[in-house]
């Protein structure tokens, strides 16, 4: 049996039929503070494509838009800085920044060494 998911000790149902002010008072500080001064003029513009019941994917550069509950099931393309990362927003992501689940570096992988690798490896005979 699969256990329900809640978010602390509230289930997705009472999340989503919440008052704004009575979610943003479960959430921890940082979170509840940028969402008590107010969404950005960008951040609003997501959450009325989200709250348009579109099915396409929406793109954004708001990074720093806290997940809400009214999210759950949505798509989501952030930037990454190079490219848009799509993101499908779960129960789990509640109370997250949207920036947190897109990466924003790519990892570096070196090379083996070989020629041209290093200054030192002018001076390896070639076979």
């Amino acid at each position: 049996m699969p256990k329900n998911f809640q978010y602390r000790g509230k289930s997705i149902d009472d999340l989503q039929s919440m008052s704004m002010d009575e979610f943003i008072s479960l959430l921890p500080s940082r979170m509840r503070r940028s969402l008590k001064r107010g969404l950005t003029n960008e951040q609003r513009i997501v959450m009325e494509k989200i709250r348009s019941e579109s099915t396409k994917p929406i793109k954004t550069h708001a990074r720093d838009l806290v997940v809400l509950p009214e999210m759950i099931g949505k798509i989501i393309q952030v930037h990454s800085g190079s490219k848009f990362v799509e993101v499908r927003i779960n129960e789990k992501m509640i109370g997250h920044y949207l920036g947190e689940f897109v990466i924003t570096n790519t990892p570096v992988r070196h090379g083996k060494p070989g020629i041209g690798a290093s200054r030192s490896s002018m001076y390896i005979p070639l076979k």
